[in-house]
Parts: structure tokens; C-alpha cells; sequence
């Protein structure tokens, strides 16, 4: 079931170099603008919210949109680890409040190891 929108975690990798992958896998993308803490542009019409040391050296990408090539965060976390040579850190699925707060800190680690599933506590 695609996901309504992608939001992945990014480690040691900067705003230019993502830019430049999403130009590549969606379309070119608008100049960044600066919104608070966040840099927000358009890639594809597809709007990107970057926001930089997200939780300690993890950045986030979030893709407001269910109109991307992937269908879900993990798709585009393999995608990101392949493009960039990263570790990508993503949830496994789409997570409810209501699920309750363990769910919240089970993610996907996808990088030099491989795939597997972690506890990453965010707060």
C-alpha cells in the first residue's frame, strides 16, 4: 500500500548532495528556501522539506507527496543508500499514534551492513 507521503533519515550527507540525487530520481528541483529551521523546494512538483540534524547527525527528508517512484520509506531508503553510500534510517511502515510509543522507536537501518531492525529512541 503506497504511503501518503516519505520521510527518511539521512546520516553525514548534506542538503547539495541529496538535492542533486532527487534531480536525478524525480526531476529538477527548485531553489531551496529557507523556512525557519527547515529548507523547503519542489522537485517534480513533488514538495521536499529538509530539515538538517534532525536527532544528533541525522538529517530528514520528507517528500509531502504520495506521487514519488517509491511507494514506501523503506523503497526510498534503499534508493537514498544506493545513490549516496549512506546509512538511511526509516519506520517500517506507516505508524499511528494510537499504536503506542514501543511501535514509535522500531525503525529500518539500510546501509553498509545491510538491512535490519533497530530500536533508535529520538528523543
Amino acid at each position: 500500500m503506497r504511503q501518503p507521503d516519505i520521510e527518511i533519515y539521512l546520516k553525514d550527507t548534506d542538503q547539495h548532495a541529496v538535492g542533486e540525487w532527487l534531480a536525478q530520481a524525480l526531476g529538477p528541483c527548485s531553489e531551496w528556501r529557507n523556512a525557519g529551521q527547515l529548507l523547503r523546494c519542489e522537485a517534480a512538483g513533488i514538495p521536499v522539506v529538509w530539515l538538517p540534524r534532525a536527532v544528533g547527525k541525522w538529517h530528514s527528508l520528507l517528500l509531502e507527496s504520495d506521487a514519488t517512484p517509491w511507494e514506501d520509506d523503506l523503497a526510498c531508503a534503499r534508493a537514498a543508500h544506493a545513490a549516496l553510500g549512506v546509512e538511511i534510517r526509516c519506520a517500517p511502515g506507516g505508524w499511528q499514534e494510537e499504536q503506542g510509543e514501543e511501535d514509535a522507536d522500531r525503525w529500518i537501518s539500510v546501509g553498509a551492513q545491510g538491512e535490519r531492525e533497530i530500536i533508535w529512541r529520538t528523543d
